[in-house]
């Protein structure tokens, strides 16, 4: 699935069907090279709250599924910063640009990003090594 075809997707939870929101971003970990968290804000309005993925039930073309809530005893580790992915710029760890983010593929079953689309072409998953507020950085090769 596409980072792009997820944005904007209702997020909806299981039990009740009820929408909590839809999805503003998704949280990449590059280094793990993996979507950890689902950024979800309201239609209308300015906040947003982070899902872990593991709080995901299933992503999918028409909606995100939330699963009911944990125990209140469970505790949940606080989200990540986030840095958008979408439209960052592309370095290599020899310094090297490699042209912006255009897109992003990842595996809706478990998150595992697959592989980042840029103008240039394609970088596969396994060259990601981290995503920070300047850019996105990849194994030269």
């Amino acid at each position: 699935m596409l980072y792009s075809q997820v944005r904007g997707l209702p997020v909806v939870t299981l039990a009740e069907a009820a929408e909590i929101g839809v999805v503003k971003a998704l949280t990449v970990d590059a280094a793990a090279r993996a979507v950890t968290h689902v950024r979800v804000g309201a239609r209308r309005g300015r906040g947003t709250d982070a899902l872990p993925w593991a709080a995901l039930h299933a992503v999918g073309p028409d909606a995100v599924l939330v699963r009911p809530e944990p125990a209140a005893d469970t505790a949940t580790p606080p989200a990540p910063s986030h840095h958008e992915a979408l439209h960052h710029r592309i370095l290599t760890d020899a310094g090297d640009e490699r042209g912006t983010v255009q897109d992003l593929a990842f595996d809706p079953a478990t998150g595992r990003v697959e592989t980042v689309y840029t103008a240039l072409g394609t970088i596969p998953a396994d060259r990601l090594l981290g995503l920070g507020d300047y850019a996105l950085v990849v194994r030269a090769g």
